[in-house]
């Protein structure tokens, strides 16, 4: 693919501006759908989109092979993703308001963090140790509505799933780097596996339901805008980037334009705490990316 660091920019944008919509997305499908159905139906969709992409792509073929080189390790990504991580992922959403979940949820990349010390034997260097100081206490501030000393939770259960969803994405990434595979066919593998075990569970729950259109609607757009399309931008832009640093650091507006959709478009309205320990996360996750 050709560099093109202007369009690499543009595909970036498209991707971030997706990414922050899909908080308030989350909350209207919850609005119509359980949290294990919108998991079922969103990833059926996006199994749909992946699999278009192969077919365009002449890939089909390699689906097999590829499943076959690294059985084990697709069984565990499959597992992950998106069977346990957008399961917990979406019930956090259902128990806790959208501007706090989605706040919590950007404390992935320190979750990763610490988890490649024991699983990737990497060292925190002190840019980690000051980056997980700030997020942390960012997911404090939130949880708390600012109000640290009482350590008065407004959703125990809640907070422990959202910070629960970063823990496995960050699992999710780490078995990742052991996989070599291309990308789009890499997820749809991992949809492949982890289809039937929704559908198991959703069978185990007798949660069976023929959707309303409202329902299909916000699962098609939970599908192709969390889980495929904004999934296949960003990796156009990071092939077409020059400068790939640059390109990524985009991601950072993504939690402000999500907290102004969430407020306009659900009406939330936006709590001072959930603002400074937003800015308490974004600062922690600069300096994990930028202090070297």
């Amino acid at each position: 693919m050709i560099k093109n660091q202007r369009h690499a920019i543009y595909y970036a944008l498209a991707a971030v501006f997706l990414w922050s919509t899909v908080a308030t997305a989350f909350k209207l499908a919850l609005q119509q759908l359980s949290p294990l159905q919108l998991v079922f139906y969103a990833s059926v969709f996006s199994w749909l989109f992946l699999l278009g992409c192969l077919t365009k792509n002449k890939q089909l073929t390699e689906i097999s092979p590829t499943f076959r080189r690294n059985k084990a390790l697709y069984i565990k990504l499959g597992s992950l993703n998106p069977f346990l991580y957008y399961l917990i992922l979406f019930k956090a959403y259902d128990l806790l308001p959208a501007q706090q979940a989605q706040a919590l949820n950007y404390t992935w990349a320190i979750a990763l963090s610490l988890l490649a010390v024991p699983m990737l034997g990497q060292k925190l260097r002190k840019s980690d140790i000051a980056a997980l100081s700030f997020a942390y206490l960012g997911v404090l501030i939130i949880s708390t509505k600012g109000l640290l000393t009482e350590l008065n939770f407004q959703s125990p259960l809640g907070v422990g799933l959202a910070l629960l969803s970063t823990l496995l994405w960050a699992l999710y990434w780490i078995y990742s780097t052991k996989n070599k595979d291309k990308p789009i066919l890499s997820l749809f593998i991992c949809f492949s596996i982890g289809l039937p075990l929704i559908a198991a569970v959703v069978t185990w729950q007798n949660a069976w339901i023929i959707p309303s259109i409202k329902g299909t609607l916000a699962a098609l757009y939970v599908g192709l805008f969390e889980m495929g399309i904004t999934f296949v931008l960003w990796l156009i832009a990071m092939k077409k980037a020059e400068n790939t640093a640059k390109v990524s650091n985009l991601i950072f507006i993504s939690p402000f334009i999500s907290l102004i959709l969430i407020n306009q478009l659900l009406g939330e309205e936006i709590h001072p705490a959930t603002l400074v320990g937003l800015l308490f996360i974004v600062t922690g996750l600069m300096v994990q990316k930028l202090v070297k």
